[in-house]
């Protein structure tokens, strides 16, 4: 199937879903439904968990632990997985490379969970500093973004930095031996290496402000277009949006459960990072759009991706109703 196919044959996939929200809206899940989520850091998992939430869910949800978007996007392309947990990055990048997999929820912080972190020994101020720097990001990921966007507030590129390529899972033992000058991480790696072998986030105060925290829901359009799976897919929406509230609300039963039980963090550390994290968001399509549409602008304006995507087009609004009324 070519391109053009493709994307035609998603359109009707995602149109579809629109119009059986309406019919799915109050039918239950047949039980025997097999949903499979590519889940990062076991987040999902513990959330749902934690929250009470994975009770609820009366169906067989599979969550297979996956490190980073360009992993998932490949199984996501073999047809090893229905819907995926994913940065911000992973469904621009699916789409520059011809395939459209439609985001369904859309999952916001106001502070971005990305930081650049240096090795220990080496200090840096200013994000202009960053030049030169042997720095590590992944491409495809959303770390990718968040570096781009950092250049670009210091007048610098990608040109002006010596990248290195490594796999997610590498990332933490390269700062650790100073392999490399800074990476792209998130929690827990960034407070774990600043306890364990003094590695320090970027002091710039831009660094925090540079982009928000978003992550998507996607799914693969087959699988928007079967019913059964569609009625699913509500059913994990509504839980996961409940669930993220519940984190809200509960910040410490949530910290002591993700932080410190399962990523095994001290209590002090679990605090601090509960401290610099802004509450969890949870938008619509249309709400989510904005935000969307400056990522692709920002790799499209340094090279990343040839063409300027239209934000709207990345969305399916099937499940719009049940976030607005679970959040």
């Amino acid at each position: 199937m070519d391109r053009r196919t493709f994307l035609a044959a998603t359109s009707a996939a995602v149109f579809s879903g629109t119009w059986g929200a309406r019919a799915l809206a109050q039918a239950a899940v047949d039980p025997k439904t097999r949903l499979v989520l590519a889940d990062q850091g076991e987040l999902v998992r513990v959330l749902l968990e934690a929250s009470g939430e994975r009770k609820t869910l009366d169906f067989d949800l599979q969550l297979p632990n996956f490190a980073g978007g360009p992993a998932i996007f490949e199984a996501m392309r073999a047809g090893a997985l229905d819907i995926a947990y994913v940065g911000d990055t992973p469904p621009i990048q699916a789409r520059a490379a011809g395939t459209l997999l439609p985001i369904v929820a859309t999952i916001s912080r106001q502070l971005s969970t990305y930081r650049l972190v240096s090795r220990p020994g080496l200090v840096i101020d200013t994000l202009a500093q960053l030049k030169g720097k042997r720095i590590s990001y992944i491409e495809g990921s959303g770390r990718q973004v968040f570096l781009i966007e950092a250049l670009s507030r210091a007048g610098l590129t990608l040109k002006d930095i010596e990248p290195v390529a490594l796999r997610i899972a590498d990332l933490p033992d390269a700062i650790r031996s100073s392999a490399i000058d800074v990476a792209v991480l998130n929690e827990p790696y960034v407070t774990r290496l600043a306890k364990q072998v003094g590695a320090t986030p970027v002091r710039d105060p831009v660094e925090r402000q540079l982009l928000p925290g978003v992550s998507y829901i996607y799914a693969r359009p087959e699988v928007l277009a079967d019913p059964r799976r569609s009625a699913a897919i509500r059913a994990f929406v509504g839980a996961l949006v409940r669930a993220g509230k519940w984190s809200n609300a509960h910040q410490e039963q949530w910290g002591k459960a993700y932080y410190t039980d399962f990523q095994r963090l001290d209590p002090q550390s679990t605090a601090a990072i509960l401290a610099s994290q802004s509450p969890l968001v949870f938008q619509t399509s249309r709400e989510a759009v904005a935000d969307h549409q400056k990522l692709i602008d920002i790799l499209y304006a340094a090279g990343s991706i040839k063409q300027r995507l239209d934000a709207t087009q990345s969305f399916t609004d099937a499940y719009d109703a049940v976030i607005a009324a679970q959040r």
